[in-house]
């Protein structure tokens, strides 16, 4: 048969793909992509769209349903598309992103390499600290303010989000009353007009204290002292509010200036017994709990013994590197951003960490400068954005010849990748650790242990 859309299949789920989607086979052996059912699911599936070797299909009837389906706990669940999972049990969760890291390792970078079991905290609600929530409008003129649809830009309103504190949810409740009250005028993203973008939450979950930054399309918010003593009485964590001013045609949420309208325009969170100040450009985990995991499997890969010289690229604020210090001669942090090197500096001063150094720049060029400068790490920490590292990069890590490489990835397909390579340049991965960092959502972070052959 010709596929065609608006088909009706009955199908079977057999497998889950690396973005959450069920998948089946057609009788003729095209593959279907089909979000939001699960394995052993049996389907009517109405195809919404063909490509020349597979297609994509929605849920029209579940005829009998995997023993994994759960019911979804969030009413926007489905209509959101972040969380890809929240129809299933949390075990068959963990279970397909392991097996989506195993996937990635075999058949990507072609490694006969040990997954050991995936690891989680087991709280899979109210784990994140970190919220950004656009504003717009409704088609009958009212404030909505949610999170964007899969791959677009429409807003779906949610009240309140199982993945977020509590906390949250009130801050966006009083802002847009505030919007409604005041009249301020909701950004459209086509005209580029309008005052009000963005509402950016953070918490610093130790130690509880909440930052608020308004994101505006001008200089000024109107009656910004009237909400800033909304949230003073309603939020008693509250710790300061920004105002950060975006008036860039882009989809980066943050502009470059920030101006602090109550409090010091920063929190103070504790990870791994340290103390880290997060401003609102600082990178930070959003899973508090989560990333203490990470980190502790990291250190352990990286087995310092006290007289090794740690180099931590891609840095961010510090965070990981700061966090083994105490185990090694010395560290040298290299990040791109330039806030976030500051952050990273303010962050060893705080926890008296007096054998660590940070230097702003791109992490291949400042990897060539260190190797100018006659440097020779033991043991490197490399922890690159989705896209993995350049060819580049990792060649001059090779060249370093340091005992051991500590690969934290946020994709196993790009670590898989980059794994090959670092195996053409003589480095045996020895095992890698999946840690699931964003429970009910499809993406899974992976420590790796590297050695030199």
């Amino acid at each position: 048969m010709n596929l065609k859309k608006n088909d009706i299949l009955k199908l079977n789920i057999n497998s889950i793909s690396s973005e959450g989607s069920g998948v089946a086979k057609t009788e003729e052996g095209i593959t279907v992509f089909v979000p939001n059912s699960a394995v052993g699911d049996e389907l009517n599936v109405r195809i919404i769209k063909v490509q020349k070797t597979y297609a994509f299909g929605k849920v029209e009837e579940v005829l009998t349903p995997s023993p994994d389906r759960i019911t979804p706990t969030c009413s926007v669940g489905y209509k959101c598309g972040g969380c890809v999972y929240c129809h299933i049990s949390y075990e068959a969760e963990l279970k397909a992103k392991e097996q989506r890291v195993k996937d990635a390792i075999e058949r990507i970078a072609k490694l006969n390499v040990p997954v050991r079991p995936i690891v989680c905290t087991g709280e899979v609600n109210r784990y994140r600290n970190k919220a950004m929530i656009p504003a717009g409008l409704s088609k009958d003129g009212k404030i909505t303010m949610g999170f964007y649809s899969n791959h677009s830009h429409r807003i779906v309103e949610c009240n309140d989000c199982s993945l977020q504190p509590q906390c949250f949810l009130k801050a966006s409740e009083i802002l847009k009353a505030f919007l409604q009250s005041h009249n301020i005028s909701i950004y459209d993203e086509a005209t580029g007009k309008g005052l009000f973008r963005h509402l950016y939450l953070r918490l610093a979950e130790k130690t509880d204290e909440l930052m608020i930054t308004l994101v505006i399309n001008g200089k000024d918010l109107p009656f910004s002292d009237v909400l800033v003593d909304a949230f003073k009485d309603e939020l008693p964590n509250l710790k300061s509010v920004v105002l950060n001013v975006n008036r860039e045609d882009t989809n980066v949420v943050l502009g470059k200036k920030s101006k602090t309208l109550y409090g010091e325009g920063f929190i103070t969170d504790v990870l791994c017994g340290l103390k880290f100040k997060i401003s609102p450009q600082s990178f930070y985990q959003v899973n508090r709990k989560g990333a203490q995991l990470l980190y502790s499997k990291a250190a352990e890969y990286a087995d310092l013994k006290g007289n090794e010289v740690l180099l931590d690229l891609y840095c961010g604020t510090g965070t990981i590197g700061l966090s083994m210090a105490h185990k090694a001669k010395s560290l040298i942090g290299v990040e791109i951003v330039p806030k976030a090197i500051e952050d990273a500096k303010e962050n060893a001063k705080t926890n008296g960490i007096e054998n660590a150094r940070f230097i702003c720049g791109d992490a291949a060029k400042a990897a060539e400068t260190l190797k100018a400068e006659g440097l020779t790490p033991d043991v490197i920490i490399i922890d690159p954005p989705r896209k993995g590292c350049d060819k580049s990069l990792i060649k001059t890590i090779s060249d370093f010849n340091p005992e051991r490489v500590v690969y934290v990835s946020c994709d196993p397909a790009t670590l898989a990748r980059d794994l090959a390579v670092f195996a053409e340049l003589g480095f045996i991965t020895q095992e890698v650790t999946p840690v699931d960092m964003f429970p009910r959502t499809a993406h899974v972070e992976c420590v790796t242990w590297l050695k030199r052959k």
